[in-house]
């Protein structure tokens, strides 16, 4: 599953898709949530904003048959494992669902715990970060996914998807 939020009008609107494998070229199923009142941003806490969001949704999804969670976003902040956004949804979930953090955008202040990597012919990387899951297979699974661009083809539809109003408003 894929998580990713937008934000309008003091509401946000929180999208989610299941994918069966990694290389998987359509989405299997969506989900959509808009929650009002939403936090200001703060930086550096980004996840107080976002993660209430995602748990909301999360209520209405069988988490039975999940075996990883992709976030738009970083799981840790720094080296010392300052929790960002997957890392404080990793341990919402309890920590029994693995969850990788790609982002567009580099972090300064984390270096070892993330990957870059390059996929189709872009020269710009994306950065990886993960939960329950080692680092090096979390990048593997992100490189294989189906698209032939810098972001992987469902996770650029995801990003899409979140911008479209939900008609149940």
């Amino acid at each position: 599953m894929a998580f990713d939020t937008f934000y309008y009008d003091n509401r946000a609107q929180t999208i989610c898709i299941s994918f069966e494998q990694w290389e998987s070229e359509n989405i299997l199923t969506t989900y959509v949530d808009t929650v009002s009142d939403v936090e200001d941003y703060s930086s550096g806490e980004f996840y107080k904003r976002e993660l209430p969001c995602i748990l909301h949704l999360i209520t209405k999804i069988d988490l039975s048959f999940v075996r990883f969670i992709v976030i738009d976003g970083f799981v840790y902040l720094d080296d010392n494992n300052r929790l960002g956004l997957g890392g404080h949804l990793y341990h919402s979930l309890e920590k029994k669902i693995p969850v990788i953090g790609v982002a567009k955008t580099n972090f300064a202040a984390i270096q070892e715990n993330k990957k870059s990597i390059l996929r189709g012919e872009s020269r710009k990387p994306i950065f990886v970060t993960s939960a329950g899951v080692n680092l090096e297979d979390a990048s593997k699974y992100i490189k294989s996914m189906h698209g032939k661009f810098r972001i992987p083809k469902l996770l650029k539809e995801l990003d899409t998807l979140t911008k479209i109003r939900s008609p149940y408003e």
